[in-house]
């Protein structure tokens, strides 16, 4: 596989931004027109409850399941691209969102991480109850890294649940990554961003739980690293955020993977230093890896001025439909 960047789409902070950009503003010109998902409602086994977005193709054989990134969606530039890729490709579509990035905030205390292998699998294991077909998975950022660690805690079961993985901008070195995103350009665009979304969110937990963590500590919080030291890492069970991003980073555990693997990760990836990467000599036989020069963070825009954002969901998907039905 081979991806190059379009002449006038230099850089792999152009490439990162401008997919997003581009894909609101197509939105906004075609009156914001929705895709037409049907929303699913499962309750947890924690008594919490997660929302699922489908697109129900007639008769598939293949469903086709997203993962999304940090505070994203099934309304992502990104999943909106896989599901019009998974319509063209007659497929079935589903996003499950974590927990509070549906829209509505959820009840349990506790949000998402991105070593959310555990809530993956339930996820998968309920989704291979109800479909005899191939299942393949998409995961992207956050989504990608969590996902690789569920196919690496689920080892050889991995095959019994779903046909082929993927993962997509990945920071499967969360240190290196939460480095990266909190310097220069990328903790005033980025970190700003994500912080936006994330402390409301993370106030509106607190008033459902009072106590649950200190809210003058979440309002000093000015990164990520900071922000996950007061709220991921203690909900879910880490002593704080280096304990939580070493135990939940996908790097040390790829050769344990026993199911079909694709591991994308453009090399100009803003927040995914090159040198964090994986090589094949910490890879197994059953993971591939793609590392383009160029791409940016889930970017991978391609074609003439304003180009298009196909070409990523063909070459994924296209990869995950050439692995054999693997599930028994």
């Amino acid at each position: 596989m081979n991806y190059v960047a379009p002449w006038w789409l230099p850089g792999g902070q152009l490439q990162t931004i401008w997919p997003a950009v581009h894909a609101r503003r197509q939105r906004a010109a075609l009156g914001a027109t929705p895709l037409p998902y049907q929303r699913e409602r499962w309750p947890t086994p924690d008594g919490d409850f997660i929302d699922l977005d489908w697109l129900y193709a007639p008769q598939a054989g293949t469903l086709l399941v997203m993962f999304h990134g940090l505070e994203g969606s099934s309304q992502s530039h990104y999943a909106r691209a896989f599901a019009d890729h998974a319509r063209q490709q007659g497929l079935s579509f589903v996003v499950p969102h974590f927990r509070g990035c549906s829209g509505e905030i959820n009840l349990a205390p506790r949000a998402y991480h991105s070593g959310d292998y555990l809530e993956i699998d339930w996820i998968l294991q309920s989704l291979r109850q109800r479909h005899s077909g191939a299942i393949l998975v998409v995961g992207v950022s956050l989504g990608g890294n969590a996902l690789l660690r569920w196919a690496e805690e689920a080892g050889s079961q991995a095959c019994h649940t779903v046909d082929a993985v993927a993962s997509i901008s990945a920071p499967v070195d969360l240190a290196a990554s939460g480095q990266a995103i909190g310097r220069g350009l990328n903790r005033l665009v980025y970190t700003r961003m994500f912080l936006a979304s994330m402390k409301p969110k993370a106030r509106l937990k607190l008033a459902q739980h009072p106590g649950l963590f200190s809210a003058q500590a979440l309002h000093g919080a000015r990164d990520l690293y900071a922000f996950d030291n007061v709220f991921t890492a203690p909900l879910h069970g880490f002593k704080n955020t280096d304990d939580y991003w070493a135990r939940a980073s996908a790097k040390p555990h790829l050769a344990s993977i026993r199911v079909p693997t694709l591991v994308v990760n453009a090399l100009n990836d803003p927040f995914v230093p090159a040198h964090s990467l994986p090589h094949a000599s910490h890879v197994g036989q059953n993971v591939t890896l793609w590392q383009p020069r160029h791409g940016g963070h889930v970017g991978f825009a391609q074609g003439r001025p304003p180009g298009h954002l196909r070409t990523l969901p063909e070459r994924v998907v296209g990869w995950l439909q050439t692995q054999g039905p693997s599930h028994g």
